[in-house]
């Protein structure tokens, strides 16, 4: 059996009294990818925050290579003892350039100069490995967040870490872009370094992964070898059921046209060019395509977060000249953006403060805001929605993805709805979250919504979805009818210029 790089066992850690973890067990040996699987809420990330100085543990003792530590990790001595993490949400410094980024606090120095050609070169090196054509002197603002990810994944290779941890390091990246991943992690398997691998995609377990620990309600349920288990039984594991259907689909009839946008434009992002589509009261409309095609730059046009250069968007048969979110929220144009931490959330205020923020004229009174009544409304959602949480003022930035992800859905549910954007909603939330999403679309949708949503995952697309919008290069290159289609055929017009 191979060494083990870190143990750790009977940890506890609570928050506010509302344990994280409850004697929890968790072992990471050589040259092994260890995968921690859980519901969001289930303790994975904070476990992992600990092993790397983020937070310190109430109780239960922490082995790094064979020895007992006496003194929690910090952040700077994990790192200095060869532990590196690539967390869920990105941590870069977006203003400064992706080698600054890759090299902050070990910077190129000569004669205590900064060395910024050797530096480059060095950041250039990591890059390569993981096929990036970037320049390293390219402001990390400027690029997509699938370019940002892969940053934040060069950052902790060039640390040389022995153990490393990857939170979701896939959620935001493109097909071409995992395989290289994977080609690394190969790579750094048969250096013996250990690694471990969070992730709410399971499909991809099978390719990397040796053993599985599987922690719910913060507490260790079972590890086991992947050879030896299936996924149906890591389901019913970190959930304590099983999941019948993965896609909850629904069918309603179709009702009257709710949305026609005509010959739309933008040159923000990648830029579209003359999209045209219609969405109907009661459907559910897919946008898919592949990374940069225009398709979150399509609906953040239509919802008034970027300019239209051209084109018109008509609401109920007239026309709704929509020029930021608050003309879209007015007229019952909602969108719950890709990045909802930066787009969607105010994460230093509480659960209740931003279901409340786009919904004040509901919870206040000669502008001044009942603080009761908002408390009122936002335990509504908090139990409509089933969002986890020991109080609604609970400050957002403490919640799982998952959760997070119901706070931005639950600001919209309290309007009076006539379209529903939801750009890539179940990204980097675990299975049974992402169905409550899916109910929640269904709702919509049962209710004579429109819903548009855009989704990397093409079984997410074919499960939920009415009809396809393929995008490429900025262009609508096909419509399709789901039932009618398939993936293969999807990736056909997905990849035609």
């Amino acid at each position: 059996m191979a060494e083990a790089l870190f143990r750790a066992e009977h940890i506890k850690k609570a928050f506010s009294g509302v344990y994280a973890l409850q004697d929890v067990q968790f072992e990471l040996r050589t040259g092994e990818v260890h995968a921690l699987l859980g519901e969001n809420g289930a303790g994975k990330s904070t476990l992992m925050k600990i092993i790397s100085g983020v937070y310190t543990r109430d109780s239960g003792d922490v082995y790094l290579n064979g020895q007992k530590l006496t003194h929690d990790l910090t952040p700077q001595t994990a790192q200095t003892r060869g532990i590196g993490i690539i967390h869920q949400e990105l941590n870069l410094c977006p203003h400064l350039t992706v080698a600054e980024n890759i090299f902050l606090n070990r910077e190129f120095t000569t004669t205590g100069v900064l060395n910024q050609k050797k530096q480059n070169e060095e950041a250039k090196k990591y890059l390569l490995q993981l096929n990036l054509d970037i320049d390293p002197d390219t402001q990390v603002s400027k690029l997509p967040v699938s370019k940002q990810q892969m940053v934040e994944i060069c950052k902790t290779l060039s640390m040389n870490a022995s153990i490393i941890i990857m939170d979701e390091p896939t959620s935001a990246l493109t097909e071409k872009e995992i395989e290289d991943l994977f080609k690394v992690i190969a790579m750094l398997k048969e250096a013996g370094k250990g690694i471990v691998y969070i992730s709410h995609r399971l499909e991809e377990l099978s390719r990397i992964v040796d053993r599985v620990t599987i922690l719910r309600d913060g507490r260790h349920v079972t590890t086991m070898n992947f050879a030896d288990t299936s996924l149906p039984e890591i389901i019913s594991y970190m959930v304590g059921r099983t999941l019948d259907e993965k896609f909850p689909r629904i069918e309603v009839p179709r009702g009257e046209k709710v949305l026609e946008v005509k010959g739309l434009s933008s040159s923000c992002g990648v830029g579209v060019k003359d999209v045209s589509f219609d969405l109907y009261k009661g459907e559910i409309l897919a946008f898919a395509g592949l990374m940069g095609a225009g398709r979150t730059e399509t609906v953040r046009a239509i919802s008034g977060a970027d300019k239209m250069s051209g084109g018109e968007v008509i609401l109920n048969g007239k026309p709704a000249k929509i020029k930021s979110p608050a003309d879209a929220i007015s007229k019952g144009l909602f969108c719950a953006p890709e990045d909802r931490k930066r787009d969607g959330l105010c994460v230093r205020m509480t659960l209740a403060e931003n279901i409340t923020l786009p919904n004040l004229d509901f919870v206040s009174k000669f502008g001044v805001i009942m603080s009761k009544v908002e408390g009122e409304k936002s335990r509504e959602m908090v139990k409509s929605l089933r969002i986890k949480t020991p109080s609604v003022f609970q400050y957002v930035r403490n919640l799982s993805g998952g959760n997070q992800q119901k706070v931005v859905v639950g600001k919209w549910l309290m309007r009076n709805a006539q379209v529903v954007i939801f750009d890539e909603p179940t990204r980097g939330i675990d299975v049974a979250s992402k169905i409550e999403i899916y109910n929640i679309i269904n709702d919509l949708k049962k209710n004579g919504i429109g819903v548009m949503f855009v989704s990397s995952e093409l079984p997410e697309v074919l499960g939920m979805s009415d009809r396809v919008i393929v995008m490429c290069n900025g262009k609508i290159t096909k419509e399709l009818v789901t039932k009618n289609t398939n993936q293969e055929e999807i990736l056909h017009y997905a990849t035609q210029y």
